[in-house]
């Protein structure tokens, strides 16, 4: 068996137990910032990282580290607070660990989020925008041997992002009045921020947002067949007209998301009831 796999499974068995019989049908994974969106699961199993053997442990500012199974939106959800990034050092197949354990658990859908530079000159701090699509510029996670367990050595990636998932937001949005922006997300590497020029680049590439995470999550989901939604909070205007003194801060970006975080929350739980 691919070592990848054993590994897969072992956590899985026990993550099975935690659970104490419980089955995800939807996973969600929150973003910088965006760990406030747990606080609405009822009746959750807080599980950390650092107690499943073998599993990376997030690093990162405003990501808590744990798995939280329990109710939202009338279903069984398990919620990753928190990502592991490639930036912090990890291999990509510690990267998606999470997503393929989640889909070894059960779940059918999956739900991404992150916080990301607006590149989109109308884009402002504070705004959601609907990932429709993505370019990625971090290294594939399907690189090296195929796990056929998991899904085809070529998986299609015309549509990353489900059609169907995408219009329920939107409908829901209009409903509740949530403002909401559609565009293309560009993951790079991290863990710097960008320059001006990158911004002015990522935005001539047809990019809206620019951000460190989420394309791996979502090209595992994919190669296991598993319909995707992504959304992302805009923390700040990823322009190139800055003023002399203005610099790029980690806990502003984490500030941004988490006043984004009532009407993200809402939306997707929204969602959750529909699906």
């Amino acid at each position: 068996m691919d070592p990848r796999l054993e590994i897969i499974n072992a956590i899985s068995t026990r993550l099975q137990e935690d659970l104490q019989g419980r089955k995800p049908e939807l996973g969600i994974v929150l973003g910088s910032g965006l760990g406030r969106l747990a606080d609405s699961i009822e009746d959750p199993i807080v599980i950390p990282y650092r107690t499943l053997p073998g599993f990376p442990v997030s690093t990162a500012m405003g990501h808590k580290g744990n798995f939280i199974v329990g109710k939202l939106g009338g279903k069984t959800v398990m919620a990753m607070q928190g990502r592991i990034h490639y930036y912090e050092g990890y291999g990509m197949d510690k990267v998606v660990l999470p997503i393929r354990v989640m889909i070894k658990l059960g779940i059918k859908t999956l739900i991404v989020s992150n916080a990301a530079g607006g590149t989109n000159l109308n884009y402002h701090v504070g705004d959601l925008m609907i990932i429709k699509d993505h370019v990625n510029l971090l290294p594939n996670p399907l690189i090296g041997p195929n796990i056929e367990e998991l899904g085809p050595r070529f998986p299609d990636m015309t549509r990353p992002y489900d059609r169907g998932l995408i219009q329920l937001a939107l409908s829901i949005a209009r409903e509740e009045g949530i403002p909401l922006q559609q565009g293309v997300y560009v993951g790079g590497t991290g863990p710097s921020y960008e320059t001006p020029a990158e911004y002015k680049y990522f935005r001539f590439l047809g990019g809206d947002a620019v951000g460190m995470s989420t394309i791996p999550e979502v090209i595992v989901a994919r190669h296991a067949g598993v319909p995707v939604f992504g959304i992302s909070v805009i923390t700040n205007e990823a322009h190139d007209d800055y003023a002399e003194d203005y610099v790029n801060d980690g806990e502003d970006v984490v500030t941004a998301a988490n006043a984004a975080a009532d009407k993200m929350t809402l939306l997707i739980t929204k969602m959750i009831e529909r699906i």
